[in-house]
């Protein structure tokens, strides 16, 4: 895509939101009440999966400032009450670790989603589009849709990416489709190709979207996108553009991301049971001017 047919595709995107100049809350605003009750009606197994990446503490290729773990208090040998203690350090946005990114994580020419100014981000934090207007939690119809699944293949290359035809395939191969309020997840299969090959430079080559699902996604009025990459393709799919599905998503359409989860304990239950919907609860922290938050989103069958 051309960088001129991209600004146009932001233009086009950021001037459909519906909610005013005053909203905040972005595409959660597809998701109410009685969406989040019909969530509840997926459940068929009682039985809660993790989406989330197990937290690593080693250095790696695509987690060169990985998260530390560091025990305050040990265990004592000695008689009467003791407690062990633990302290954790983490990079929220990185290519590793399961995080959810705030609405106020993506600055265009100065600007949040919704035109909010940048200068509200300070060394104090977001005093605007915060994570922290997730603190509730999130609780939504989740909808997992497997491409490499679709395309017969264990996982996606670094540097492939997911079109419109590869989500509608996947839809109807799995009999699900995306609709109001639902929480998207769309694997690629990142994870599984890193368990199996070890991990690389994520940050140089991925597989991700391109961008032209974007509208796809507005249109069906998702609440939460999330993937088990970062949502983009690397290198980027835009001439003099980096990370376009975050900016048009997170940016344009006020949507917030969910970045390298992990699908290889819930897809095959999927494919056993032939349901690719279930309820999805999503708690992030609740840090009032954070940028974004660790997450372990949980499916619940």
């Amino acid at each position: 895509m051309s960088e001129d047919a991209f600004r146009s595709l932001y233009r086009r995107l950021r001037t459909s939101v519906p909610w005013g100049p005053e909203d905040r809350r972005g595409a959660l605003n597809h998701l109410d009440p009685a969406g989040t009750v019909a969530a509840a009606g997926e459940v068929r197994l009682g039985r809660a999966v993790s989406l989330a990446a197990p937290v690593e503490g080693r250095v790696t290729p695509d987690n060169p400032e990985p998260a530390r773990h560091r025990m305050k208090e040990g265990g004592s040998a000695g008689g009467g009450l003791a407690f062990s203690l633990d302290r954790i350090d983490m990079n929220i946005h990185g290519n590793a670790d399961s995080h959810l990114d705030a609405l106020c994580h993506v600055i265009v020419d100065g600007e949040l989603y919704n035109g909010v100014d940048a200068a509200t981000i300070t060394e104090h934090g977001a005093s605007e589009l915060s994570i922290g207007l997730a603190g509730e939690g999130i609780v939504g119809r989740g909808v997992l849709l497997d491409v490499p699944r679709s395309r017969g293949a264990p996982w996606l290359e670094p540097g492939d990416h997911v079109t419109v035809d590869d989500l509608l395939t996947a839809e109807r191969n799995q009999g699900v489709q995306a609709g109001r309020g639902d929480i998207l997840l769309v694997r690629v299969g990142h994870r599984q190709r890193r368990t199996e090959r070890g991990p690389w430079d994520a940050a140089a080559a991925r597989a991700g979207l391109h961008p032209d699902v974007v509208p796809l996604l507005a249109e069906r009025q998702v609440a939460v996108l999330g993937s088990d990459g970062n949502g983009d393709t690397a290198p980027s799919l835009v001439d003099g553009v980096d990370y376009p599905v975050h900016v048009l998503a997170i940016n344009a359409l006020g949507l917030m991301l969910m970045d390298y989860l992990q699908f290889e304990d819930l897809a095959p239950i999927c494919g056993q049971t032939g349901r690719w919907s279930f309820m999805c609860v999503i708690a992030p922290l609740r840090l009032p001017t954070g940028t974004g938050s660790p997450i372990n989103p949980i499916a619940v069958l």
